[in-house]
């Protein structure tokens, strides 16, 4: 599976922003979609993620209602709707794929990953 992930840009402290990840390669409706981000000088971190089942979505604690993650099989692609958008939000954002349905908060458990997008959020 290859992923592109695209829609970073620069926005003011409030804004939005929506991020698309598309993956070639294969179908991803059977996949495990994630969000993950990268700040300068701190580690990768898990934002959100859903399972083949639409449904079943995850949430780190710091976006939740705020960013909605979305997925439209049909495209072939994944979504990040990211609201009320903070200077502490800026960071380069990462899709990832996997095929397991566990483990979704941690990194080491994606089996591929696209090449990232920056948000950049000013105050």
């Amino acid at each position: 599976v290859q992923l592109q992930a695209s829609g970073g840009g620069l926005v003011q402290a409030g804004g939005s922003l929506r991020l698309s990840c598309a993956a070639s390669g294969r179908t991803i409706s059977t996949y495990t979609m994630a969000w993950f981000r990268q700040a300068p000088g701190k580690e990768r971190e898990f934002v959100a993620a859903s399972t083949w089942n639409p449904s079943n979505t995850y949430y780190a604690d710091f976006v939740k209602g705020r960013f909605t993650i979305s997925r439209d099989n049909a495209r072939n692609t994944v979504y990040l709707q990211m609201n009320s958008l903070k200077p502490e939000d800026t960071a380069v954002y990462y899709c990832a794929a996997k095929v397991r349905t566990s483990d979704n908060y941690y990194m080491a458990t994606y089996d591929y990953w696209g090449q990232g997008t920056l948000v950049t959020v000013s105050s």
